[in-house]
């Protein structure tokens, strides 16, 4: 089957639960690099893994049930990279709010892709 399986989400599942989830970057934080820019929702990744950049996996974790409901697939034109950010426990209006922080500027584009 093409397009979203359901053994991708469990693999997310597996890999969120079976790892400590680090915020780093609070809810109503500044960015350290970019202090005009405030976090709206809780920022972080996963301890123990890694993403493209080298650092752990992005994960966005949201005031709902802690429970993987997105990701969005990242296109950084000034990194030249790419990576994906799981959005954990996301309500309708914060997916919106990662989907607007990751297409904001020329720099950054992203899709959401819900569960």
């Amino acid at each position: 089957m093409i397009g979203c399986s359901k053994d991708f989400w469990n693999a997310l599942d597996d890999l969120v639960d079976n790892s400590e989830i680090v915020i780093d970057r609070p809810r109503g934080t500044a960015h350290p690099k970019y202090p005009d820019f405030i976090y709206r929702v809780d920022y972080g990744y996963l301890k123990g893994t890694s993403s493209m950049d080298g650092s752990g996996i992005d994960v966005w974790v949201g005031s709902g049930e802690k429970k993987v409901d997105a990701i969005m697939c990242i296109v950084d034109l000034k990194k030249r990279d790419s990576e994906i950010k799981i959005l954990i426990g996301c309500t309708e209006e914060e997916k919106t709010i990662v989907y607007e922080t990751h297409n904001k500027t020329q720099y950054m584009k992203g899709i959401l892709i819900r569960r």
